[in-house]
């Protein structure tokens, strides 16, 4: 096995496949305020970072105030008729790797976001500890990975951050960690390549091989 002693998942097109609903949440929230709307790829563009960052970038002339965008966003986002999946090869993975490794999850959703997404797919358990954008700051900035490290007595250099933007793996190289990029989120694998990473993959399960873990 790779000499990992964490690892820690982004959440949002990692492990959920939420990009879409994200991407919908983002557009309701220009539409209602009579903004253009962003295209897909713009919208993906900023997931994962923090949804006052990603909603300020987009938002360039400030017409609206950000927490009107935010409230429409949260609004359509936490619908109850839209419920939160994880991909397939998702929890077979997390099944596989907690025998072996600490894991962990670095997210730029809110708190009360990410505590509902783990509710709803029944896989807190797998976790020892997570960040998100209300107690770090958002992604690139490295305190996510840096909070966990500290808080598990693990060094950054022994862990491994695993996301599907380049917000993730610039995470990870700030903190001095290890990433991998999925790309099947919200960028694609050239789009990947832009940043400092150790191996770009289409699925989760591609992970095991990387990580020398025999699947089950």
């Amino acid at each position: 096995m790779k000499n990992f002693h964490a690892i820690i998942f982004d959440w949002d097109g990692t492990l959920a496949d939420s990009t879409a609903h994200i991407v919908r949440s983002v557009q309701y929230a220009f539409e209602n305020n009579g903004l253009p709307i962003p295209n897909d790829e713009a919208a993906r563009s900023i997931i994962g970072l923090s949804l006052d960052d990603a909603l300020r970038q987009l938002n360039i002339a400030g017409e609206v105030p950000l927490q009107k965008l935010i409230n429409d966003y949260r609004q359509y986002y936490f619908r109850q008729d839209n419920p939160i999946v994880l991909f397939s090869d998702a929890l077979p993975l997390l099944q596989r790797l907690q025998s072996h490794y600490i894991l962990g999850i670095a997210t730029g959703k809110s708190r009360r976001g990410l505590e509902r997404a783990l509710d709803d797919t029944g896989v807190r358990a797998f976790f020892s500890a997570t960040r998100t954008a209300d107690e770090c700051a958002s992604k690139p900035h490295p305190e996510m990975i840096l909070s966990l490290c500290e808080e598990w007595h693990i060094a950054p250099e022994n862990t491994l951050m695993i996301g599907d933007t380049t917000h993730d793996l610039l995470t990870a190289h700030n903190a001095n960690a290890t990433a991998i990029g999925i790309c099947r989120g919200a960028m694609s694998r050239q789009e990947l390549a832009a940043a400092p990473n150790d191996g770009i993959f289409n699925h989760l399960s591609e992970v095991l091989a990387y990580l020398h873990v025999q699947a089950a």
